[in-house]
């Protein structure tokens, strides 16, 4: 019995997604998806909380008629270590045989430990970051989600949800602009100033 770990966000949960997840249990017995950035929720790039993710994607799941036993959903949270990473999500999943993962440095990091990795092709050039950005130009989405995902994101405001945190970060990016542009008047060492105007970050 073989069991794999398939680590991703997943804001939102789209048919590339599920693709990978009946292509992956078309050869190993169990999955465990692994809801990464957990912790993270009401941002421009983790929208949704871990709770709605796992929801979301159980839903998903569910509808494609996928067992129950032959799936389970994890959370892992940011460590902000790259040594100490991997570890983490041993420490946090059932024993498991093989990583899948569609992020490049993920795979890195799992290789360079030692693990098995196989890499999840992007389907049909569908991904998270694409469908977030097609909310915000009120452009069509659903078109690359599962029927079940876009029940559960219409019943939660996903749209709103997207435009809103877009809103909040140009806000909190002006706000930051302006105080550095107002700083730079008040600062009385001239060249500081001009150098946190010109480099923001």
């Amino acid at each position: 019995m073989t069991q794999a770990i398939f680590i991703g966000r997943f804001q939102p949960f789209h048919k590339g997604h599920l693709k990978a997840v009946t292509d992956i249990l078309k050869e190993h017995d169990t999955i465990i998806i692994c809801i990464g950035s957990a912790q993270e929720a009401r941002t421009e790039q983790n929208p949704l909380s871990y709770k709605q993710r796992k929801e979301m994607i159980t839903y998903a799941i569910n509808d494609a008629n996928i067992p129950k036993k032959r799936y389970s959903i994890i959370a892992i949270t940011d460590i902000n270590n790259d040594d100490l990473w991997v570890g983490h999500v041993g420490k946090h999943c059932p024993k498991f045989d093989i990583v899948y993962t569609g992020n490049p440095h993920v795979k890195k990091l799992f290789k360079r430990s030692g693990y098995k990795v196989k890499d999840i092709a992007q389907y049909k050039d569908i991904n998270s970051s694409t469908i977030r950005k097609r909310i915000i130009q009120d452009m069509e989405w659903k078109k690359y989600i599962p029927n079940a995902v876009a029940y559960y994101l219409d019943d939660i405001g996903f749209e709103k949800l997207i435009k809103m945190t877009k809103s909040s970060k140009e806000l909190t990016g002006k706000k930051e602009h302006d105080e550095t542009h107002n700083k730079k008047y008040k600062e009385p060492n001239i060249n500081i100033s001009i150098k946190n105007h010109e480099n923001p970050d």
